[in-house]
């Protein structure tokens, strides 16, 4: 049987605005290791390098030996890329990836 509509808009608020309050990497990642039932996690951490990996160009049999995921897999994941969310998500990725390669060059740099 389905959640009330309603009900389930405000869960989905609750639940956004809980993991949005998570401030450091440390607490997002105790939480999502005491919240979760490790193949729930296992299935978000797959999801989420199937869309990096796909938006970096990696192929489907490279994702497949590294993530143990069948292509259907991967093609349900490449529709993902066009969302929003998805986009956002992965523009802090590179953000992020970006900051910490500067970083070492800098560090590299003044010799620290």
């Amino acid at each position: 049987m389905f959640m009330n509509s309603i009900l389930r808009t405000r869960l989905e608020s609750l639940f956004a605005q809980t993991v949005s309050d998570l401030k450091t990497p440390e607490e997002a990642r105790e939480f999502i290791n005491d919240f979760f039932f490790p193949s729930e996690k296992e299935s978000f951490v797959k999801r989420l390098a199937l869309i990096y990996w796909l938006k970096k160009g990696r192929g489907y049999s490279n994702i497949k030996q590294n993530l143990k995921v069948s292509s259907a897999t991967i093609a349900s994941a490449q529709t993902l890329l066009d969302k929003k969310g998805v986009q956002n998500a992965l523009k802090k990725i590179e953000a992020e990836e970006w900051a910490n390669q500067w970083s070492e060059k800098i560090k590299k740099i003044v010799g620290k």
